[in-house]
């Protein structure tokens, strides 16, 4: 067996022992009939289509890329009927020659080990016979209008054969709680994904430390972001690339714009690549010159700092909150020591803390699940704990391979009451982590986060990194 076929073999293997992790929680909850479709495709403008992105959870169970496919899990099939069936398009050789190679039903359950396939045209035909007596259907309730309509007709076509003696499903329930509990704990063949995926978004990084110079055009530096992941390798962005210069960094989900990059300017870089379905998320805050000043250092230091006491409280048996409180309690004297945050106002960090004094300048969380996702799926809290005073359960406690980012920042918008040497300064630096049993692995950390690593980075640098 040569390399592509063993690589091959073990895809198949992954995504078959998901799709049977599945039916085995679907048989002990009473069995019933599971769907997931992909993602729809979607027009751009006049006959041009938006690039196709599968949807996530059907990803997460199929391996299969191609549009308009529906997966279906039999959690009530008998021994011998097909349980893990694929819809999808048939093969097509005029439509071949314009979009490209399709798998059709066989080839696709060949490659990808499905039970049995069928042409997606036959889905409405088959699908009131799959769901004729059985107890239960699975799908993602309310997620989809479309979906729901078409879920109404197949109920109807079963329930019109009610004078034969067949019945329809007599419950409908939520999938994606879940699949979401699975995804949260990520499998080998998933790391290792991601953490090529890291490795792609440093390098380009690295890149645009390297190439950025005063008098650049913010979409300059975007262009070798983008040119980057796509040389090495990765499918396309993970989300929005954000490139903002000075001022412009203050603005969270600021968009690579057309904002000249001036002497003296901070560049905030929130930027990375999707590889084989899957995110990873930097970013980094540099000086336009290559250099800091005294002013950009302090704040700089200050939510470095920050990230590495939130590195430090991320490990299994912790709180999901751990880290944020970290990352918090140094924000906060940092605010207090600057003066940034009035000292005659708050005597000491628990004040800051307490009146959330520290949310005018940091106002997101440190972290978020990564995976498919950007913000993948999972809940944050432990939906099993009881209420609090406040009406929340407890965060959950984080477990050996979950995928997170750490990402404090300070983000100082020039105000009266704000020291002018700080006015205007964005700073955020965010890692991607995989959490184990003694602490985390960071695997974007190959692009620098000292300040003084940057600055050496961006003074040695006579050509970007080629590779």
């Amino acid at each position: 067996m040569n390399s592509s076929t063993e690589a091959q073999s073990l895809a198949i293997d992954v995504y078959r022992s998901r799709r049977e992790r599945v039916l085995a929680a679907l048989r002990e909850s009473g069995g019933g009939i599971a769907i997931v479709p992909t993602a729809r495709e979607v027009m751009r403008n006049r006959d041009a289509d938006y690039p196709f992105r599968h949807d996530s959870y059907f990803y997460y169970l199929t391996g299969f890329t191609e549009p308009e496919a529906t997966l279906v899990l039999d959690a009530s099939a008998e021994a011998d009927a097909p349980a893990a069936i694929l819809f999808c398009r048939e093969k097509n050789a005029e439509r071949e020659t314009w979009d490209g190679f399709r798998y059709g039903p066989e080839g696709a359950r060949l490659a990808l080990g499905f039970d049995a396939a069928f042409p997606i045209d036959q889905l409405d035909a088959e699908m009131p016979r799959l769901l004729a007596d059985k107890p239960a259907l699975h799908y993602a309730l309310g997620s989809s209008a479309e979906l729901d309509a078409q879920v109404r007709g197949w109920l109807a076509a079963v329930r019109a054969q009610s004078r034969i003696g067949v019945k329809a499903p007599l419950r409908a329930n939520d999938l994606l709680p879940m699949l979401d509990e699975m995804r949260l704990i990520k499998d080998a063949h998933e790391l290792a994904i991601m953490r090529r995926a890291g490795t792609i978004s440093a390098v380009a990084h690295r890149r645009a430390m390297q190439t950025c110079r005063p008098g650049m055009h913010e979409y300059e530096i975007e262009a070798e972001l983008l040119y980057t992941f796509r040389r090495r390798g990765a499918q396309a962005t993970a989300y929005g690339t954000i490139v903002a210069a000075g001022a412009n960094a203050c603005t969270l989900h600021y968009p690579a714009g057309n904002a000249i990059v001036r002497e003296g300017d901070l560049i905030l870089i929130d930027a990375a690549c999707e590889l084989d379905g899957y995110a990873s998320d930097i970013t980094r805050t540099f000086p336009a010159s290559g250099r800091f000043t005294s002013a950009q250092r302090e704040i700089y230091d200050i939510v470095l700092a920050a990230q590495y006491a939130a590195v430090d409280a991320t490990r299994a048996g912790v709180s999901f909150d751990a880290p944020h409180e970290a990352a918090v309690r140094v924000l906060a004297q940092g605010l207090l020591d600057t003066g940034i945050v009035d000292k005659n106002k708050f005597a000491t960090v628990d004040d800051v803390i307490a009146e959330r004094a520290y949310q005018r300048f940091y106002m997101h969380r440190t972290g978020h699940w990564l995976g498919m996702d950007v913000h993948d799926a999972g809940d944050y809290r432990d939906a099993h704990a009881q209420l609090d005073d406040q009406g929340a359960r407890a965060w959950r406690t984080l477990k050996a391979g979950m995928t997170l980012t750490i990402e404090p920042g300070l983000y100082i918008r020039a105000a009266e009451d704000v020291p002018e040497r700080y006015a205007n300064i964005g700073i955020r630096i965010e890692d991607d982590a995989i959490v184990t049993d003694n602490g985390c692995e960071l695997t974007t950390r190959e692009v620098p986060v000292d300040a003084n690593e940057i600055e050496a980075l961006m003074r040695d640098a006579q050509t970007p990194d080629a590779n």
